[in-house]
């Protein structure tokens, strides 16, 4: 097995991020950002000394900014700010979101914009080597002064207090487990338990996380739409390069590609290329494949693109500027904000598009000469018609994800923020949305893998006929009598969500676009 290469923080990249999050790399705290972190703990401390009042070092925070705490009862203060702020309810967040959250708040910390002592930093780079996360709820943030509930329920693992996973998984206090790991609490300097809560880093990591995702299911995408044009005998050439040049989207153009190297030497296409052939055009929804994947994969690149900015920012107020600290508004979650919600958008049409084709397949008028349902046998067998029932629901529930949260704003901390992004939300059901869609291109895959079964003794393409035989080597059958149908897609979504349908065709024609 090879081991995660250790990930370095300072500034953080994508794969930086998933190797965290989701493989448990471990993480080190580069020599260059311990040096940033003393030097910007230097300036807090001289404030923290001075007569006059610094907002997050010696006053209270939000719309409690104008009181004046006295040095006797700074400690207290920074306690009381995560005790009151680890305030989330409903279900556990995920451990891959938790890990994000924790590694890009510790990226900010590094930047030496908070000023954090380096005892704090190096203990929850401590958390994340040893597996220790945080229980981060469902709902608590605004996307707006950052994810402060969920954050503040990491920062309470910092001073050993509320719950936490340990390296198994189990539920335990935050004292035990930090005993158990050799690890001792922090008690909170000034301005550090401001610092710990107040980041967009929850809305970034499930950003970053669901790029990773999506990057991922729009090649899964056109693999399983180039099946569907197969098996619906469809033609490629409306896939053509200098058809596709007309309208220069890259997306399109990479999607398109795509399409044409999955279809090439397929003995099904070929068998309907003569004159013989009076169809004149397919439906939108093989015709237009590019058009949608395309669209859908330039959004993703836009939504990556902000995703990279906000890798590179130091998201905190106030911040550390020189021998000044100052009050700013970069904490608002908008620009994350808009493009989840965009990318929930794109989720959803994508399946909609893709539930359009497999639906295609089990109409007799519409499916070209296979049986109805591509049932073995039709009214004794309903064969894959309530899968298609799946994917609808599914679709329909896409479409209530994909309208945006970020629309809303519910003003809070008696109308010192009375404008919010939502962005956390705007994540979360993406998160949702994400899955959602793996799971409607898997029963797309799974119906298109039976069509071109059943169009023996044609040959399906060498890409696409690798596909089929991954499907049948992991245990989803080909057409037979009726069977139960659950397990088989089941198999056929973690094949889609690990990447084994891309890698099947990838194998027989190299690497996707």
């Amino acid at each position: 097995m090879t081991l995660p290469v250790t990930v370095e923080v300072g500034p953080l990249s994508f794969a930086d991020v998933v190797a965290v999050a989701r493989h448990d790399a471990p993480v080190v705290l580069s020599a260059a950002a311990r040096e940033a972190v003393v030097r910007s703990r230097e300036v807090v401390d001289a404030l923290a000394a001075a007569p006059t009042p610094t907002y997050g070092v010696s006053t209270g925070f939000g719309a409690l900014a104008t009181r004046h705490v006295p040095v006797e009862s700074r400690a207290r203060l920074q306690r009381s700010l995560v005790r009151s702020h680890a305030a989330g309810s409903g279900p556990e967040v995920e451990r891959e979101v938790t890990r994000a959250l924790m590694l890009l708040r510790l990226s900010t910390l590094a930047t030496g914009r908070t000023g954090v002592r380096p005892e704090t930093a190096e203990l929850l780079v401590a958390l994340l080597a040893r597996g220790i996360t945080p229980v981060v709820h469902e709902h608590g943030s605004l996307g707006c002064s950052g994810d402060l509930a969920p954050l503040a329920h990491c920062a309470l693992a910092l001073i050993g207090e509320g719950q936490v996973r340990d390296p198994e998984g189990r539920l335990v206090p935050a004292a035990e487990a930090l005993a158990a790991a050799g690890l001792s609490p922090v008690e909170l300097g000034a301005k550090e338990g401001l610092a710990l809560v107040n980041g967009t880093d929850g809305m970034l990591g499930m950003l970053v996380l669901a790029l990773e995702d999506l990057r991922m299911l729009l090649r899964t995408a056109d693999v399983a739409a180039a099946m569907s044009v197969e098996a619906q005998l469809g033609t490629d050439r409306v896939f053509a390069a200098d058809l596709q040049a007309l309208r220069p989207h890259p997306g399109q153009a990479r999607s398109a590609a795509n399409l044409v190297a999955l279809l090439r030497d397929s003995g099904v296409v070929a068998s309907h290329r003569g004159g013989d052939c009076h169809r004149v055009q397919d439906a939108y929804s093989l015709r237009c494949s590019p058009q949608v994947h395309g669209a859908a994969r330039d959004t993703v690149e836009h939504a990556a693109t902000v995703a990279t900015r906000e890798l590179a920012s130091a998201i905190d107020n106030p911040v550390v500027m020189g021998d000044r600290v100052e009050s700013n508004g970069n904490f608002h979650g908008a620009p994350l904000a808009y493009v989840l919600d965009f990318l929930g958008i794109v989720a959803a049409d994508v399946a909609s598009m893709s539930e359009r084709r497999s639906d295609r397949f089990l109409d007799r008028a519409r499916n070209h000469g296979l049986p109805p349902f591509l049932a073995d046998d039709p009214g004794v067998d309903s064969g894959l018609m309530i899968a298609q029932y799946t994917q609808a629901a599914i679709v329909s529930e896409l479409k209530r994800l994909a309208a945006p949260a970020s629309v809303d704003s519910i003003p809070s901390s008696a109308m010192q923020e009375d404008h919010v992004s939502m962005g956390w939300s705007a994540a979360r059901k993406l998160r949702r949305s994400v899955d959602g869609l793996t799971r409607v291109v898997a029963i797309e895959v799974l119906t298109a893998a039976r069509a071109l079964d059943l169009r023996a003794p044609l040959n399906p393409a060498p890409a696409t006929g690798a596909v089929v035989r991954r499907l049948r080597e992991a245990g989803v059958e080909g057409p037979g009598p009726d069977r139960h149908l659950a397990p088989e897609i089941e198999t056929a979504v973690g094949l889609v969500r690990d990447g084994a349908v891309v890698h099947a065709a990838e194998a027989v024609i190299g690497e996707l676009a």
